[in-house]
């Protein structure tokens, strides 16, 4: 075998068993150039890309979002791809392939951010796409595609400015209700007239346009970065999602009578703050221990308990008081309570024990109590196939990298949203989670090892070379 100078030890000893496997040196130096050293640098260029000078911040058609599209943009065409933005704001880059009229897969992920966010949330998904797709194009293969590949930069999937997510994906998907073009921000501006501001006319008509056909798509696939810590106490880079959870957000409102702290007995007290109290343990509680609580009067499947207990999480993320004052009993107290779960039927059974017992508290407590429900999303699962070619490219690539082909693919649920969740409404989805150091996400301190960037770009370039006609 020829010596490869200037090349590290891992690599070359990866090199070294490339070979061995039939792979030339070439070829697997190229991955590493384009799928990791490539990728990183401009998963850091993307980085940069802000409204702040402080910390990294892109919300939707937002200044620093438009440059971040028109870059995507260029590493799309970079890749050998057709460009185009669409009247979302979402940036496409296609190749047709052999067959222009098959059904496209269709890879993506989202490119706005939170406030103060990480580079790796969102971007790597579109980067890694695109990297896997550029190998294919220097190697000759991309024009050998079975079928159309798409990758989509969706325009928003956080829901910052406007407190409504999937902007992007919905649209795709047909799901974004025409009233969400008159939502406003902060400022007053509307969804339409933030387009409006970029040179994008949108009305409803041809919002409803932007729907794809969904006998014109073969599926969707999405890699994102876990935003949790799971990976990373197995010590594994990649892992198979099964499904995104369901999500219901309630709000409770504890009403009591507002009075002096030094004055009012104890026993006389109507105290909204501790009834809200004991019902935040309560909630607790009840998702730590389900099966504890969940009765069987049809109400509750034992499936869907089992489910729960693997699945299941309660926050409780915001609390307010009015008024509030360290010497005043409040009137009233207000808080938040998100339920997620990966079964409909368990969550909803938890909403209901959750629901009966708030009533049953307050009661005894002679307070009031409303509770609200904010926001409901059912669970998605992965399809099986889909999941079934990817789970086996990833394994490939994790064997290839760290020559260990001895172990067992993580497979996980997602508790937080995704583009694939507004995706799966169009069409089968599929997603593969990439570690991140002690589970941080939405945080500057979110980082992807590049071992692990260029794990994720190898599956992908595998899953797609599967529909290459060699």
């Amino acid at each position: 075998m020829p010596s490869v100078p200037h090349l590290s030890l891992s690599l070359f000893l990866l090199l070294l068993s490339a070979s061995a496997n039939g792979f030339s040196e070439e070829k697997k130096l190229l991955h590493s150039e384009i799928l990791k050293d490539e990728a990183v640098a401009r998963l850091f260029e993307l980085g940069k890309v802000s409204d702040s000078e402080d910390f990294l911040e892109r919300t939707f058609q937002s200044a620093a979002s438009v440059r971040a599209g028109n870059l995507i943009r260029r590493w799309m065409e970079d890749a050998g791809l057709e460009t185009w933005v669409d009247q979302m704001g979402n940036v496409h880059g296609r190749h047709s392939g052999l067959n222009p009229r098959e059904k496209a897969l269709l890879i993506g992920s989202h490119s706005d951010t939170v406030i103060d966010a990480g580079v790796f949330d969102g971007a790597l998904g579109i980067i890694t796409a695109l990297s896997a797709l550029k190998v294919l194009k220097i190697r000759g293969m991309l024009g050998n595609l079975k079928r159309p590949v798409e990758v989509i930069a969706f325009s928003d999937e956080e829901g910052v400015r406007f407190q409504s997510t999937f902007l992007g994906s919905a649209a795709i998907a047909g799901v974004l209700p025409v009233s969400t073009l008159q939502v406003h921000d902060k400022s007053g501006v509307t969804v339409q007239g933030a387009l409006k501001m970029n040179s994008i006319d949108i009305s409803e008509e041809n919002l409803l346009q932007l729907k794809y056909d969904p006998e014109s798509v073969y599926g969707y696939v999405e890699v994102h970065i876990e935003q949790g810590p799971v990976l990373e106490n197995v010590g594994l880079p990649l892992g198979l999602v099964k499904g995104i959870a369901g999500q219901t957000r309630l709000k409770v409102t504890v009403k009591g009578t507002q009075g002096h702290a030094g004055t009012v007995p104890m026993k006389m007290r109507r105290d909204p703050m501790a009834g809200a109290a004991e019902l935040i343990v309560l909630l607790e509680s009840l998702c730590n221990q389900p099966e504890s609580f969940l009765s069987y009067d049809g109400q509750c499947a034992s499936s869907a308990a089992q489910l729960l207990a693997g699945s299941l999480v309660c926050t409780v993320g915001e609390i307010s008081t009015w008024p509030s004052a360290s010497n005043v009993i409040p009137g009233q107290v207000t808080f938040t309570v998100d339920i997620r779960a990966m079964d409909d039927l368990g969550r909803e059974a938890i909403i209901y024990e959750f629901s009966n017992r708030i009533h049953e508290i307050c009661d005894k407590r002679s307070v009031l109590c409303l509770v609200e429900r904010k926001h409901d999303a059912d669970a998605v699962a992965c399809d099986a196939e889909l999941s079934s070619k990817l789970r086996s490219t990833a394994y490939a690539a994790v064997g290839t990298l760290s020559g260990n082909e001895s172990f067992d693919m993580p497979v996980l649920m997602s508790g937080a949203g995704h583009d694939a969740m507004a995706m799966s409404h169009l069409t089968k989805v599929a997603m593969l989670f990439v570690r991140c150091r002690g589970g941080v996400s939405h945080s500057p301190a979110e980082h992807v090892l590049n071992d692990d960037v260029w794990a994720a770009g190898m599956a992908l370039l595998e899953f797609l070379e599967s529909y290459v006609n060699k």
